[in-house]
């Protein structure tokens, strides 16, 4: 079973694939728009995405502050995970994601990726670190 990542960002969406085990999440790409509500191509690619992977789910991680309240950031990645779910069809699962870019960027400067590069990659290896922690939560449960 093949689950889709996706860390959603005001100008960016970091997407991540499990394995066909549903184990081990890797990198996939970053999805960039030039504005915030401009979905549209975002969705389309999404859709693919899917499509290509054969994902029959999709993870999406869910920015809640660390007193676990919902912020401005987590009210909308709740709204797309809405409009994820609308066009592909396919369950969203929400995910706490609370510290995963900080980590992320941990991650990336322990690899050597320059300062410059690192946005690149950043909401990616979030998306990384998103779906492995609910690929762990499911093979711990």
């Amino acid at each position: 079973m093949r689950v889709l990542g996706l860390d959603y960002g005001s100008k960016t969406v970091g997407v991540a694939v499990s394995d066909p085990l549903g184990l081990t999440a890797q990198r996939v790409e970053t999805i960039w728009r030039k504005q915030e509500n401009k979905l549209r191509r975002t969705l389309a690619r999404i859709e693919e995405l899917v499509k290509e992977y054969q994902a029959e789910r999709i993870v999406i991680g869910l920015p809640r502050n660390m007193n676990y309240t919902m912020g401005e950031r987590a009210e909308k990645s709740l709204e797309f995970g809405e409009m994820v779910e609308k066009r592909t069809g396919l369950p969203v699962i929400m995910w706490d994601e609370r510290l995963t870019t900080r980590e992320a960027e941990r991650a990336l400067m322990e690899a050597g990726v320059r300062r410059e590069n690192r946005k690149d990659y950043l909401d990616s290896v979030a998306a990384v670190l998103i779906l492995q922690g609910y690929l762990d939560s499911l093979s711990n449960g």
